[in-house]
């Protein structure tokens, strides 16, 4: 299941402001693609009230979740907001216990009893633990915090993949290991730092992981984490093990795109306005044919077209059949002259040919 924290992890991005209009369509957009849990931002974020306020009962079955430190003061503030569940973040490699919290092992320990056990006498039902840079732990230390996390109340514990360091067999053997020891949910969160994070987080699902984290279009911290629109899109088209409806993600990550400042790459998978766009010779003949020869879900499923072209690329099959598509007549000793006319206006062009430039070679 998937949990989304665009507006907390992808609030972290270098240089993006949301505004409350934003997020609250943001949220809007979440809650109709059916997403398990939306994570709306951190404890103490300017307009974290007001958010919630505005989202008021339109949850659609979606928990809505918010992140927090590992202190006490941020559980009690945590306890006023109208949220179904609490992410309380520690971090658990030796490097930043000493560095970053000036502490020992014990000491961490200590402090994370201490703030699960707050959380749950201040009525926070759903307590969830986020082990940070899991993958420069120790593994024993770290499946002690999360068996302490458990016996004190948790309900869930989260790894976080911090550096994006892991790989698929590692995530694999991560969740292994975890789910032994846990009778509680288990979560990942995966960065992309070396292009890892999707693959990682659907590895950590099909391992035994009873979530994941996401954000649309990956964006976060550094390189981000796995993307909502990649992990929703799999888990429904190509696993069927859920039923998101994918059809507006597309849409949804445009607005992220403008909101944050994030140009979308034209063959960034499922939001790329170039992901069904077909040039090569081959491919363009076989999908006038059949068009799952070359593409692994309809187009429709995402709110996406297939375009295809012909270019510098095509041959005689796929410029003959665009002529048929387009209803152009030219007789067939014509044909091997249009290709070399295609072909050279493409080049010249350095892009496809339009509709209007190919019935015009014709006519020519």
């Amino acid at each position: 299941m998937l949990i989304d924290t665009t507006l907390r992890e992808g609030a972290q991005l270098f240089g993006a402001y949301f505004s409350m209009e934003a997020r609250e369509r943001i949220v809007s957009g979440l809650l109709a693609i059916g997403v398990d849990e939306i994570e709306l931002g951190w404890v103490g974020q300017e307009g974290l009230d007001e958010l919630i306020r505005r989202i008021g009962k339109r949850r659609n079955g979606t928990a809505l979740s918010v992140w927090s430190p590992c202190r006490e003061a941020d559980i009690r503030k945590a306890a006023g907001l109208k949220i179904d569940r609490i992410n309380i973040g520690v971090p658990v490699s030796d490097l930043h216990i000493e560095n970053r919290l000036g502490t020992d092992r014990e000491g961490l320990l200590e402090r994370l009893a201490r703030t699960v056990l707050a959380a749950g006498l201040l009525g926070l039902e759903y307590v969830s633990v986020g082990l940070e840079d899991i993958s420069r732990a120790d593994q024993d230390f770290a499946l002690k915090a999360a068996g302490l996390t458990q016996d004190v109340g948790a309900s869930r514990v989260r790894l976080s993949d911090s550096l994006g360091l892991l790989t698929p067999p590692g995530t694999a053997a991560l969740i292994t290991a975890f789910k032994k020891e846990l009778n509680i949910d288990l979560a990942v969160h995966c960065h992309d730092d070396f292009g890892m994070a999707t693959g990682n987080a659907v590895t950590a699902l099909s391992a035994g992981a009873d979530y994941a984290d996401v954000s649309l279009l990956g964006i976060g911290e550094r390189s981000g984490i796995a993307a909502t629109e990649e992990l929703a899109a799999y888990l429904t088209l190509k696993e069927k093990s859920h039923a998101y409806k994918v059809e507006d993600l597309r849409d949804l990550c445009h607005f992220v795109s403008q909101a944050a400042g994030v140009p979308i790459p034209r063959t960034k998978a499922i939001a790329g306005k170039d992901i069904f766009a077909c040039e090569s010779g081959l491919h363009a003949h076989a999908l006038s044919k059949s068009p799952e020869l070359f593409e692994p879900f309809d187009p429709g499923r995402i709110g996406a077209n297939r375009m295809v072209a012909v270019g510098g690329k095509s041959g005689r099959a796929a410029i003959a059949s665009a002529l048929a598509d387009h209803g152009l007549d030219l007789p067939e000793q014509g044909l091997p002259a249009l290709v070399d006319e295609v072909r050279k206006l493409a080049w010249e062009l350095e892009r496809p040919l339009t509709d209007s430039e190919l019935s015009k070679l014709v006519k020519n």
